[in-house]
């Protein structure tokens, strides 16, 4: 029997190698230019892509079956997606969860992200691992028409995201407040009303359930600009400053960020950082940050607590990390990734301050790291209030 036709493919991957990978898009039509990774996460691909940590970035996702409980408005973990583009195993299928309100296709067609079906995931996250996370340019053309050369071109001219400060580009415009609590059964989003801790936390690309885990924690939240001055923090006369989340660069961010957090520690107030955060605050105790081969990115990731002895599941987002070897005097290795010894949480010998690599606010374990901010409220119970 005549094969039928195979239908034009109307997406293409081009890796700076030279390497082109077809299949089939969704979402909005165009092109885009941004380093490879991939993440091992079975569920959690909305949160994904509106993660800000995600800038800059196009993401394969391991896990087949990407887009079966649609979209909804309650997932996002900021206003837009962050993400540049995804990569996936099957398109996404008809959305079979009721708290669906809209296809993946037409979600990441309303905001301007392109995505690419049909691709072999599990070659493509052999790669990355082996030689490292790629510049790439993804296209998507209805019509299935490519410039092969230009999409490899663009890739090869792609700077990365090494010496890129990109936490400007989504960090908050302005300060707001924050009172919404963690998702509770079966109302929804609670509101904080009973504070009892004011905390400032710096937006370097905070995630939605990270300012909930910190209301949920007991703490009266205002969020402030990347830029934001030692004093214009101090000015809210808080309890104890979080440093968020974010993309990009630790070392870039820090050249503006790492003096106004060296002010906060001379304050001598409680502070907690995550991710991005974790990495500015080693910056400013005199630690160095390394980029990763291919980072981490997934939410299985075993962490060991050295304080506990514990071993936590951890859900990661970072393609840099701290050099664990080079902690300063008085200050503490805390956490370390058990997939590759490197360095995921520190401490202060002597002072409430410290901070992890992975999230505890994603739920892997799905609890194993919320007492991270129950740590947090404790450090500002036990500390007098900045009068």
């Amino acid at each position: 029997m005549p094969h039928e036709p195979q239908p034009r493919p109307t997406a293409c991957l081009a890796l700076a190698d030279g390497t082109l990978i077809y299949g089939r898009g969704f979402g909005a039509a165009g092109q885009v230019v941004a380093e490879l990774c991939f993440n091992t996460a079975m569920t959690g691909y909305q949160e994904i892509m509106t993660d800000p940590s995600y800038a800059g970035q196009v993401v394969t996702f391991t896990f087949p079956h990407i887009g079966n409980t649609g979209t909804n408005d309650e997932d996002d973990e900021t206003a837009d997606p962050v993400a540049a583009g995804m990569v996936v195993k099957w398109d996404p299928t008809e959305p079979s969860s009721w708290r669906s309100t809209q296809t993946l296709q037409d979600w990441l067609a309303r905001h301007g992200r392109i995505a690419i079906g049909g691709v072999d995931t599990r070659r493509l996250t052999r790669a990355i691992r082996q030689q490292g996370a790629p510049h790439v340019a993804l296209a998507h053309d209805p019509d299935g028409n490519f410039d092969t050369g230009a999409l490899i071109a663009a890739a090869s001219g792609f700077a990365g995201l090494e010496g890129l400060d990109l936490a400007r580009d989504v960090t908050c415009a302005q300060s707001y407040r924050w009172d919404e609590m963690r998702w509770a059964w079966p109302d929804g989003y609670p509101r904080q009303t009973n504070a009892r801790h004011k905390v400032v936390a710096i937006d370097y690309g905070a995630k939605r359930n990270i300012l909930r885990c910190l209301a949920s924690a007991g703490c009266d939240v205002t969020v402030l600009p990347a830029t934001a001055t030692a004093e214009e923090v101090l000015a809210h006369k808080p309890d104890g400053v979080f440093l968020s989340n974010g993309p990009g660069d630790p070392a870039a961010t820090g050249a503006y960020a790492v003096p106004v957090i060296q002010d906060l520690l001379n304050a001598d107030l409680p502070i907690f950082g995550i991710c991005l955060g974790h990495q500015m605050l080693a910056l400013a105790l005199g630690a160095r940050t390394v980029k990763m081969s291919h980072g981490h990115h997934g939410a299985n990731h075993p962490v060991k607590d050295y304080t506990t002895g514990k071993v936590e599941i951890t859900s990661m987002n970072h393609g840099f990390a701290v050099d664990g070897q080079s902690l300063p005097d008085g200050v503490e290795e805390t956490h370390v990734s058990l997939f590759d010894g490197s360095n995921c949480g520190i401490a202060l010998k002597d002072r409430p301050v410290f901070s992890v690599q992975h999230h505890p606010e994603a739920s892997p374990g799905p609890h194993d790291s919320f007492y991270l901010f129950e740590r947090f409220s404790t450090f500002m119970d036990q500390k007098t209030p900045v009068s």
